[in-house]
C-alpha cells in the first residue's frame, strides 16, 4: 500500500498514528519534498506547526529503521515562488499531483483538499478531527470553562485560566481553575478548536495567518495565537451572555420610530464590554420585524441574529468590495460591526450617502467621541447627512442619545453676525438640549461643549478663542503674552511694552485684521496694567530689553521642523512638559509647551504657522530655547 500525506496529517502525527494502529503497518509512506520545505519553512520562522511536523518525520524514521513501514521521500522541491503562495494552494496543487502520479492513496485532514482531490479522482483517505482519542468534536474542551454568566475566557501556556463573569457593566476578570495551563494542554485545545472550524458544520475559519487563527464556533468567537506571533499559545473565546428586545431599553419608543420613518445612520458607542453588540443585535431583529431588509458587515462575523438576517464579512480582504456587493443587494439597513478605522468610515459614509440605512458600532468611551471619530475622515459639512442619531450604551443600558443637525447660524459664544457658518449641533435626545457645538473656528475644526460638567450655561468658545488669540499675538509679539476675556466677544492682551506697536500696527491695521479673523474686539495694553502681573513672572523682563541678547547664554537646540497637511511639528529633545520659546535666525517667534510626544505642533493656517513656514522657506536656523 501505497500512502502520500500532506502538511496537515504530518503537523498533527496522523500518520505514525494510523502505523501505530496497524492500519499502515508495512505500508511505503511517500512523503513529498513540499511538505518538507513547507514544514522546515515553518520551523524557520518559530512556527510550533514546523517543529510539529519535523518531529512527526522522525517518528517515521523510527518506524522505518524498525522495519515497520517503509519511508521515501518523493517529488521536487517547491521553488521559493512556489512556497509563497503556498496559502493560495500551491503547494497543495503539487502534493495532490504527486499523488496521482504515484497512484497512492492521497491522506489528509484538511476538508478542503480532501474534497479537491475527491473532485480529481484521486483515492482520498480523509482523517477527522482527533485529539488525544476524541474522535468526534461535539463540545469543545474551552466551553468547560465557561458558565451561564461567563462573557470571555483567557486561556495561555504558564497561566492559570482566567474569564470574565458577571452581569453586563459588572464583570469581573476571575480565576477559573487552580492550576497554570502546560504547553501539551494548550497545543490540544487550540488544535482542536482549529479543526472543529474547518470541519463542522456549526463552524468556519474567520481568519487564518501564520500565528494567528480566528474562529467562529456556534456562538463561540475564538481568537488562537501562537508563537512566534505571541510569546506563548493564548486562546481568547468570547460569547455573547444576554439577548435583548428593544423594549428592554429607554427610549424604546421614540428610538421605534426613528429608525422606521426612515433610514438613518445611526452609531451605536461604549466601552468594551458595555453591551453594544447586544443592543445592536435587538436593533437588527427589530427591524427585520418591521418588513425592512437587514444586512450586516462584520469581521469576525459574531453578531447573533436570525436566518433572515445575512451575515458578510470582508470580499477578497476588502470591506469596500463587501460594500460594493451590497449596493448590489439594495438592503434597507446594515448593521456594520465594528467602525474603527478609516477605511471602515469611508465605507460606512459611502454606503450611508448611497441611501442605505446604517448603524455602526464604535468603541469610544463618551458618545461625542464616537461622533469626533468622524472629523477629518468626512467631510465636515457631510457629517450630520452620514450619522444622524448616537446613543451611547453604558452597563447595557442606554446612557444617552444624540440628535445631530446642521443650522447655519453663528457658533454659541460669538455674536458677529458675519461670522455665521454651518454649525453641526449635537442635541440630547431626551432634553431637546444642544450639549456640543462642532464648527470650523480660524480655519481648524473644534467640538465645543456648551455646557460643563456641573451642568450650569457656558459659551464653550471661550477655551478655544483664548487659545487662538494667543496664537495670533503670539505670532506678532517677540515677549511674553497674556489673555484675559472680558466677555463672549471681548478680550484684553497684555504684551510687553517694547511689542505693543508691533501688535496694534500702522493704523491699527494689524490688531483690527486679528479681531477681523476671530469676531473678537481686543483691547492691548502693557503688562504693567495687569493687575494680576508680577514684576520678573513673565518673559517680557528678560526678553525686551536685549532682543536676541535675552538667550545670550542659551544657544538654543537646533531643530529641522516638519511640515504635514495639519500641522507644523517642532522636534524637541528632552524638554516634555516644559515651556520653551522657538526662534527663527535668532528672532522670537512664539512661547509653547513641549508635548508628551516631545513635540510642539502647531495648526497650519494659525499667524504662527504661517510665520514658521516663511522662516522655513527661507532656510532660516530655526531653534528651541527653554523660556
Amino acid at each position: 500500500m501505497n500512502v502520500v500525506p500532506d502538511t496537515s496529517v504530518v503537523v498533527d502525527g496522523r500518520v505514525s498514528a494510523k502505523v501505530d494502529d496497524g492500519e499502515y503497518e508495512g505500508a511505503t509512506i511517500q512523503v513529498p519534498e513540499a511538505v518538507v520545505a513547507e514544514l522546515e519553512s515553518q520551523a524557520n520562522e518559530g512556527f510550533d506547526t514546523g517543529w510539529d511536523g519535523l518531529e512527526e518525520l522522525q517518528r517515521l524514521a523510527d518506524l522505518a529503521d524498525a522495519g515497520t513501514i517503509e519511508l521515501a521521500y518523493v517529488g521536487e522541491r517547491p521553488d521559493a515562488v512556489e512556497r509563497g503562495h503556498a496559502g493560495e494552494g500551491e503547494i497543495d496543487a503539487l502534493i495532490r499531483d504527486l499523488a496521482a502520479e504515484l497512484g497512492a492513496t492521497f491522506l489528509t485532514s484538511d476538508v478542503v483538499q480532501a474534497e479537491v482531490a475527491k473532485a480529481k479522482g484521486l483515492d482520498v483517505a480523509f482523517v477527522s478531527a482527533e485529539v488525544r482519542g476524541q474522535t468526534e468534536i461535539d463540545r469543545l474542551q474551552v466551553q468547560n470553562y465557561f458558565d451561564d454568566e461567563t462573557m470571555s475566557v483567557h486561556l495561555r501556556s504558564g497561566a492559570v485560566p482566567m474569564a470574565k463573569r458577571g452581569a453586563l457593566g459588572e464583570m469581573h476578570y476571575v480565576e477559573v481553575a487552580d492550576e497554570p495551563l502546560s504547553d501539551e494542554t494548550m497545543d490540544e485545545y487550540a488544535t482542536e478548536v482549529v479543526n472543529a472550524a474547518k470541519e463542522s458544520r456549526d463552524g468556519f475559519l474567520e481568519l487564518s495567518r501564520n500565528g494567528m487563527d480566528i474562529v467562529q464556533f456556534r456562538d463561540y468567537r475564538i481568537a488562537v495565537a501562537r508563537p512566534p506571533f505571541s510569546d506563548g499559545i493564548e486562546i481568547t473565546a468570547v460569547r455573547p451572555i444576554a439577548q435583548t428586545d428593544i423594549d428592554d431599553y429607554e427610549h424604546a419608543d421614540e428610538l421605534r420610530e426613528r429608525l422606521l420613518e426612515q433610514q438613518r445612520g445611526v452609531l451605536i458607542s461604549g466601552a468594551p464590554g458595555a453591551g453594544k453588540s447586544t443592543f445592536a443585535q435587538a436593533v437588527a431583529r427589530f427591524i427585520a420585524d418591521n418588513d425592512y431588509s437587514v444586512k450586516t458587515m462584520e469581521k469576525p462575523r459574531d453578531l447573533q441574529v436570525g436566518p433572515e438576517i445575512t451575515q458578510y464579512t470582508e470580499l477578497d480582504g476588502e470591506m469596500a468590495n463587501t460594500a460594493d456587493a451590497l449596493l448590489m443587494v439594495r438592503p434597507d439597513y446594515t448593521i456594520y460591526d465594528e467602525v474603527r478605522k478609516t477605511d471602515d468610515f469611508e465605507v460606512f459614509a459611502d454606503m450611508r450617502l448611497a441611501g442605505v440605512g446604517m448603524i455602526g458600532v464604535v468603541h469610544a468611551t463618551r458618545a461625542i467621541d464616537a461622533l469626533q471619530r468622524l472629523v477629518g475622515r468626512v467631510e465636515l459639512g457631510m457629517i450630520p447627512q452620514v450619522v444622524d442619531t448616537v446613543v451611547y450604551i453604558e452597563a447595557g443600558q442606554i446612557a444617552k442619545v444624540y440628535d445631530v443637525q446642521t443650522e447655519v447660524k453663528v457658533p454659541s459664544g460669538l455674536t458677529a453676525e458675519d461670522l455665521a457658518r454651518p454649525v453641526i449641533q449635537i442635541t440630547d435626545f431626551e432634553t431637546g438640549r444642544p450639549e456640543y457645538e462642532i464648527y470650523t473656528f480660524n480655519r481648524q475644526v473644534v467640538t465645543v461643549p456648551l455646557t460643563d460638567d456641573e451642568g450650569s450655561s457656558d459659551s464653550g468658545v471661550d477655551r478655544i478663542a483664548k487659545q487662538e488669540i494667543e496664537r495670533e499675538i503670539r505670532s506678532i509679539a517677540r515677549g511674553h503674552v497674556s489673555v484675559e476675556l472680558k466677555g463672549q466677544d471681548t478680550a484684553v492682551v497684555y504684551v510687553d511694552d517694547d511689542d505693543i506697536s508691533a501688535v496694534i500696527g500702522k493704523g491699527g491695521g494689524r490688531i483690527t485684521d486679528v479681531e477681523d479673523r476671530l469676531g473678537i474686539d481686543i483691547d492691548v495694553r502693557t503688562h504693567d496694567e495687569n493687575p494680576n502681573y508680577r514684576t520678573g513672572s513673565s518673559g517680557g523682563s528678560t526678553g525686551g530689553g536685549g532682543g536676541g541678547g535675552g538667550g545670550g547664554g542659551d544657544k538654543g537646540q537646533l531643530v529641522t521642523p516638519e511640515i504635514t497637511s495639519r500641522h507644523v511639528i517642532v522636534p524637541v529633545d528632552g524638554h516634555t512638559g516644559e515651556t520653551v520659546e522657538v526662534r527663527a535666525g535668532g528672532e522670537y517667534l512664539f512661547t509653547a509647551t513641549v508635548g508628551r510626544g516631545g513635540e510642539v505642533q502647531v495648526s497650519r493656517g494659525s499667524g504662527i504657522a504661517e510665520e514658521l513656514e516663511q522662516a522655513i522657506d527661507r532656510k532660516q536656523t530655526i531653534t528651541v530655547h527653554t523660556a
